[in-house]
């Protein structure tokens, strides 16, 4: 099941379910976001199910739809920096003995379509194609075995981030959560669709360019890990967003680096999930 959400002709931001490119209200299901939904899995996705069968609904084209982040405000948006080996060597850093964690907040969240800004106030905005799920079941102290039992989806994920705020200080976090740097969509995937989350083709293309391809089985921490990790301090929460790290071929690591400019597009592609498009503009 494939869960959207989606400007309603009210304006209302509402759930949707996307099936065969078209995308159908989950509003006269009695849902009035997608987040109601993750909190009430899985007995949401059987309603959902029995709703969609029982009552006629066209749909409406999914290319006439204005899509927004799929959850706008996660409780929590939680970052796995330095994840793939093959970025660490990239950016001449050692592995990590354990996951380096950072924040971002929910003024740097947007969906597919939505325009990445960049900052006048930054020179080296760059982007990073991440793999993202979604926590369904919260609690703390998650045992890695029973990480299945607390993941409800996955999604497309954009770090942007600014590498001269982010690189600054030992702190990422400045360079990390500018307004409009976490770009996410286009749906979430729920977790029962993907067999294998660590066997997922990422890509990053930029103006058509293929910038980074690599799979999340090359992660260092995969979900069990992150999961056991992070709930070792802190309650996960469902709808609590993780992305897990980015793979080689970032703009910084070019030669010369190539930074986001006014006019450019950033798809993030991975495999079974689709694509997260956004165009780049300067900040007015």
């Amino acid at each position: 099941m494939k869960l959207a959400t989606y400007v309603s002709p009210g304006g209302a931001a509402l759930p949707a379910l996307v099936r065969d490119g078209r995308l159908y209200s989950l509003q006269p299901a009695g849902f009035s976001s997608v987040l109601e939904i993750i909190g009430s899995a899985p007995a949401s996705l059987d309603r959902i199910r029995r709703h969609l069968e029982s009552v006629p609904d066209p749909g409406l084209p999914l290319d006439q739809a204005v899509l927004l982040a799929p959850v706008p405000r996660p409780p929590k948006l939680l970052c796995a920096g330095l994840n793939y080996r093959d970025h660490a060597a990239e950016a001449k850093m050692e592995i990590p003995a354990v996951p380096t964690i950072f924040s971002k907040f929910h003024n740097a969240i947007i969906g597919p379509g939505a325009p990445i800004i960049l900052p006048k106030n930054s020179q080296k905005p760059d982007y990073e194609a991440e793999f993202a799920f979604v926590i369904g079941r919260g609690g703390r102290h998650i045992p890695a075995e029973k990480w299945r039992d607390h993941v409800f989806g996955y999604l497309c994920f954009n770090d942007v981030s600014a590498r001269d705020f982010q690189l600054a200080t030992s702190q990422w976090l400045m360079g990390k959560t500018f307004d409009g740097f976490a770009p996410t969509g286009p749906w979430i995937t729920t977790a029962d669709e993907i067999a294998d989350p660590h066997s997922l083709s990422i890509e990053l293309f930029l103006n058509g360019e293929r910038m980074q391809g690599s799979n999340t089985r090359e992660l260092i921490f995969k979900i069990p890990d992150l999961i056991a990790f992070i709930s070792s301090v802190l309650t996960l929460e469902p709808g609590d967003l993780i992305a897990t790290g980015t793979p080689a071929g970032v703009g910084f690591s070019k030669k010369p680096p190539r930074w986001l400019r006014p006019g450019d597009e950033v798809v993030v592609r991975i495999e079974g999930l689709g694509e997260l498009r956004n165009p780049v503009v300067a900040e007015a």
